[in-house]
């Protein structure tokens, strides 16, 4: 039998350290802010959290972190069942993991209450976190599972808007904080809702942001080679007429990340100063050495 041979890259390599990062974010934001002040802002970690106020106080042993370990668990079995190769690996790992971590951060760090007694600033540093690592796993194009998985079985057997449905559901239960944890919960529940979503939204531009670079060159024989070899970025090129000038050119079309955009203009400068580079920032690059389809 011969053996399997496991392809690892540099790019991969970086692409689980972003979504194990991302994963620790939102397990500590759940864990260490969001739960301990009741703030449901919807999703599997905010059902718990109202369900933990009714069931906790009869089973003592099933606490909030139990409660959120069994949902994940029980919607992966049931995404298993409906949607079979759909619910992916990475869906299994990212619930599994966030599962995980919950029970070894209460297992090390138990916690009795809120870290502080400041309210505002742990709602800020719930939103942070649980935000900021949402919008890596999604950049990563995984999630941690829980209500996302009933999303794809939605999607899978009807219509319906899941976008909407998801929306809708995570509203209900953030506005139920306001009868079942008091004013002040609700109004910071029902907030998070709204700012998570415009985070996850801004972060994941951040991440994706990337330049796309425009080069009118009479040297494009010392340019492109750079980009090719240097930056191992690829390049389209065409010949073009200047307007004013009638000189011949080249233009030089390139996408690259925002530390290698910086390396080009330094390499234009050094062998073609009177270049005319066009740079622009662009959110969403799909392609080969960016993001796929």
């Amino acid at each position: 039998m011969g053996k399997l041979k496991v392809k690892v890259t540099r790019q991969s390599v970086f692409y689980w350290i972003f979504l194990n990062i991302g994963i620790i974010l939102v397990s500590a934001g759940v864990y260490f802010f969001k739960a301990p002040n009741n703030f449901a802002t919807g999703g599997v970690s905010g059902i718990s959290i109202v369900l933990s106020r009714f069931i906790t106080p009869a089973v003592p042993w099933l606490g909030q972190t139990e409660i959120l370990s069994i949902l994940n668990v029980v919607l992966l079995i049931i995404g298993f069942i409906f949607l079979g190769k759909g619910c992916t690996f990475k869906t299994a790992y990212c619930s599994l993991m966030y599962t995980g971590e919950m029970q070894l951060m209460k297992l090390i760090l138990p916690l009795d209450g809120a870290l502080t007694d400041q309210v505002f600033l742990e709602f800020v540093f719930a939103m942070l976190l649980t935000g900021g690592g949402g919008a890596i796993l999604f950049n990563c194009g995984a999630s941690s599972g829980g209500t996302d998985i009933i999303a794809l079985i939605v999607k899978k057997f009807t219509k319906l808007n899941v976008g909407k449905a998801l929306l809708f559901t995570d509203f209900i239960v953030a506005a139920s904080t306001f009868f079942i944890f008091g004013i002040q919960t609700g109004l910071f529940s029902v907030l998070g809702l709204f700012a998570k979503a415009f985070l996850v939204d801004s972060v994941i531009e951040s991440i994706g942001k990337s330049k796309c670079l425009q080069i009118i060159t009479s040297k494009p024989e010392e340019i492109t080679p750079f980009i090719l070899e240097g930056l191992h970025r690829g390049v389209t090129s065409f010949k073009a007429t200047g307007g004013y000038t009638g000189e011949d050119k080249t233009v030089i079309l390139a996408v690259c990340k925002r530390g290698e955009a910086i390396k080009i203009k330094a390499k234009i400068n050094a062998v073609d100063p009177k270049a005319f580079v066009i740079i622009t920032d662009t959110n969403e690059i799909i392609g080969k050495g960016f993001r796929s389809v």
